[in-house]
């Protein structure tokens, strides 16, 4: 059994793959650790699946990595503290559960929808070393992570997937776009798609996004 500090739900690699990879899910806000491991079945099975259950508790089954509100103006201001303290626990989590499974850093990827790809996406661009490669849906870059992005040179053989929805009435179009934006400055590879869909993840943008883990692990 894992020991991690987080509730979660594990689906095991296929035990015939000499060389597995990890893939760490995270959830959005509201939700829980049984959200995307809904997912499990269509991930490859060269891939441990970890789905993560957030620190802070909404209410029943409902849980955010951090609080937020929306201002009248529709700024958003975040709970710092709390997204600082669910970084750290995530920075800890992924060489642990990496470590405990046999897998090697450089076949680690971190994943994550909505808030939950706010998280992913933060630490790839502050702790690249702890990982191969990001998956961001329909997601946004926290203006406090900015100065905290690593030197250029970490972001070498890095991936980061991004989707977006072009109706997405939850997080805008334009924050995925910011993204696609901010890292084309970073020598990392960026796989950048844009769907006909609203705040969710469609059958056609997690197709795309698995042949592309597919792709991550074939060209190792």
């Amino acid at each position: 059994m894992l020991d991690l500090p987080f509730t979660f739900q594990h689906r095991p690699a296929n035990p015939a793959v000499r060389h597995p990879w990890l893939l760490v899910l995270m959830h959005g806000v509201g939700s829980n650790e049984h959200d995307l491991y809904g997912l499990a079945p269509q991930i490859p099975e060269a891939f441990h699946m970890l789905s993560l259950r957030a620190p802070f508790r909404m209410g029943p089954g409902a849980f955010a990595w951090f609080d937020f509100s929306i201002e009248p103006n529709g700024e958003r201001t975040i709970n710092e503290a709390q997204e600082a303290q669910s970084r750290a626990l995530l920075a800890q989590a992924l060489p642990s559960a990496a470590s405990q499974l046999g897998v090697a850093p450089e076949h680690v990827v971190v994943g994550g929808f909505s808030q939950g790809g706010i998280m992913a996406l933060s630490l790839l661009l502050s702790r690249p070393e702890l990982m191969r490669a990001a998956v961001v849906w329909h997601s946004r870059l926290l203006p406090q992570i900015v100065p905290l992005i690593a030197a250029p040179d970490a972001f070498h053989g890095k991936h980061l997937w991004v989707s977006h929805g072009t109706h997405d009435n939850v997080i805008p179009l334009a924050a995925a776009q910011s993204i696609r934006r901010q890292v084309q400055a970073l020598p990392l590879h960026l796989a950048y798609e844009e769907f006909a869909s609203a705040h969710e993840i469609r059958p056609a943008e997690l197709a795309h996004t698995v042949a592309w883990l597919q792709g991550l692990y074939g060209a190792v």
